[in-house]
């Protein structure tokens, strides 16, 4: 915890109300000690950085000119949220964040009564912002709705249609437009470049004050000014599109200069009807490590803050995200139709390497990924062999894509699902739970879950060379460290692999990475041991074989019981009029809370100890006889 004596403006805000007794002239000194405090919390302790520290001043200037919670304030994708929990009353349980019981990375409505919307996922503050406005409206409620949304998270066709519908029905709406040329990597795209227009309007802003004072508003030149204004504010900022959907525009503004934020704010809170203050801002503001390398400075672990992040020697293993970074450009070389495509996620994704190695076949469509699913299709029609890769919780928000564009036309895509499983510190939002059971419901899916590195390269090689859609789901961090292969060799599709062979009659069925607990646990239970590779198509053949020779199966999984890979093991045995006792182990039907993925994984039952006791009790006649030694 930070010692507070160090902060004598902090330690008197518990509340936003606390902060609106101290005048304008002493925002600034808040916000320094905000960002100090800031700094050093997340040097101890990791977590979201640069897009905090960006918002600092903005995050003040919110919370003083409104009277939050009573007007609503809704924060977009969650990042820069941590200056805005120092300020409403979670000021020494800062450090927790991320962790076990500690608070939620992003902005929760069982949190706090400040956190109006739960967020975690890009672009939509603007769409819950507008409802929550004509809520208010259609009741005669006066008080006032912000949302807060980078430039980012304006690539994202969610945030046009809130825009779009909310200039139409005239809400009492602010839209704060956070411009800082960031998301976690560099903004991609028209709408980045048209924003950067902003940029150059600040030199603008500043020769047009200067010619303001040099002459009388009511004279012949000061009326030909203000025309030219007009038309040159056209010229250099991204005005016109907002004014067009019926916002009224402010700005650019410099988001780092308190006076000018809270005059803006001021002014806007007393206008009746849409309106969008564009805001400047620099991510990693104050901290000048964060300001100079914004990317490395997101998000970070623990930290010196005088020294900075060090950068560490390789990992002893590497991750699975690092096995699809070297197959991805493995493959391209081998076969000059893959493209690569990402929504705005080049470095968590792992496509770094292939976007300098391969710059006309990597594509970064930015924070859009709806439309990132429906380019491949595209793309595969043409005959491209087009690479989806995206994290398990951002599928989901392309998944009527998935469907319609590409699984119901049998198109050649291949989705690399990265985070699928239990993430961790992310939390609910970024949990990738569903993929196994929200895509094996679809006609022509191919689905595999590999248990080791290894079966990744294979598996990715394998749904690449497939004719049809095909997707690998893999966890997050390391596995166990199989050698792999350097060639790209494939599986036969729906086969899978007998580990070991039990004598008690329990079958232990393995999807992805639960395998290393399963084989554990069938070595002191003697149990066969299944690893099954493909979620869809299943190898009903060898299920059936070992239903005939076994009397119990158990299936394990790092996705949702509900509608999982157990689930279809059982459609498969009560499709042939098996009856089977069937145990399923996977993560149970609620939305698991934050911390490291080990102890997430034992608040889901999925630690090895929660494993064994389930099996135990479930089927003590199978695994409390003698152990033979292993056919």
């Amino acid at each position: 915890m930070n010692d507070l004596s160090r902060y004598p403006y902090l330690a008197q805000i518990d509340s936003p109300e606390d902060l609106r007794r101290f005048p304008v002239d002493e925002l600034p000194a808040i916000a320094d000690e905000l960002r100090r405090y800031l700094i050093e919390a997340v040097a101890s302790s990791g977590g979201h950085f640069g897009a905090g520290l960006g918002v600092v001043e903005l995050t003040v200037a919110l919370h003083h000119v409104f009277e939050t919670p009573h007007d609503r304030l809704v924060w977009d994708v969650g990042h820069q949220c941590y200056p805005h929990k120092i300020l409403t009353g979670r000021r020494d349980r800062i450090t927790t964040i991320k962790k076990k019981d500690g608070l939620a990375p992003f902005p929760r409505r069982e949190e706090s009564e400040y956190d109006t919307f739960g967020v975690g996922h890009s672009s939509t503050s603007i769409s819950a912002a507008l409802g929550m406005a004509l809520a208010l409206q259609r009741r005669g409620d006066p008080r006032k709705v912000v949302a807060v949304i980078g430039d980012g998270a304006m690539t994202a066709g969610m945030a046009f249609e809130a825009l779009n519908h909310g200039g139409d029905v005239e809400p009492n709406l602010l839209v704060i437009l956070n411009d800082n040329g960031m998301s976690i990597s560099e903004n991609v795209g028209a709408m980045t470049k048209m924003m950067a227009s902003a940029m150059s309007s600040r030199t603008l802003n500043a020769w047009r004050e200067r010619a303001k004072k040099a002459m009388p508003r009511e004279s012949f030149f000061g009326r030909f000014f203000k025309r030219w204004e007009e038309h040159a504010k056209g010229m250099f900022v991204p005005s016109t599109l907002f004014e067009e959907l019926g916002f009224h525009y402010t700005g650019p503004i410099d988001g780092h200069n308190m006076a000018q934020l809270v005059n803006a704010l001021e002014t806007v809170k007393a206008l009746p009807g849409p309106q969008l203050i564009h805001v400047m801002t620099t991510k990693g503001k104050g901290y000048e490590p964060a300001e100079k390398a914004q990317i490395e400075y997101h998000a970070v672990g623990p930290f010196d803050p005088v020294a900075g992040l060090v950068k560490k020697g390789a990992p002893a293993k590497p991750t699975y995200t690092d096995i699809f970074s070297d197959w991805l450009c493995d493959m391209a070389a081998a076969d000059e139709r893959l493209l690569g495509i990402t929504p705005a996620m080049r470095e968590g994704s792992g496509l770094v390497r292939f976007s300098r190695e391969y710059p006309q076949r990597y594509f970064d469509v930015a924070i859009a990924e709806q439309h990132a699913v429906t380019l491949a299709a595209g793309m595969a029609v043409e005959g491209a062999k087009p690479v989806v890769a995206i994290y398990s919780t951002f599928l989901q928000r392309a998944y009527d894509q998935a469907i319609h564009d590409v699984a119901l036309q049998n198109l050649d895509v291949t989705f690399a699902i990265d985070r699928a499983g239990v993430v961790g510190p992310d939390g609910a939002t970024h949990s990738g739970s569903f993929d196994l059971s929200f895509m094996r419901c679809l006609p022509n899916m191919v689905i595999m879950a590999p248990a080791d590195e290894n079966e990744c390269r294979t598996m990715l090689s394998t749904g690449f060379h497939y004719n049809g859609p095909a997707a690998v789901r893999y966890p997050r961090g390391t596995g166990p460290g199989t050698k792999l292969a350097e060639t790209l060799e494939t599986y036969p599709i729906g086969k899978a692999e007998v580990r070991r062979r039990g004598h008690h009659g329990l079958a232990i069925l393995s999807f992805g990475t639960m395998l290393a607990p399963a084989a554990v646990i069938a070595a002191e239970v003697d149990a066969t041991l299944v690893n099954m590779r493909f979620v869809k198509p299943l190898d009903e053949e060898l299920i059936l074989e070992l239903a005939r020779s076994h009397k119990a199966f158990v299936t394990i999984e790092d996705n949702a019981i509900a509608g999982g890979a157990g689930a279809a093991v059982a459609e498969c045995l009560a499709a042939h009029g098996v009856t089977l006792p069937i145990q399923h182990l996977g993560l149970p039907d609620v939305y698991l809370e934050h911390g490291s993925r080990e102890e997430v994984l034992t608040m889901a039952g999925l630690d090895l100890p929660q494993i064994r006791h389930a099996i135990r009790a479930r089927f003590p006649q199978f695994v409390d006889a003698p152990v033979a030694s292993a056919g």
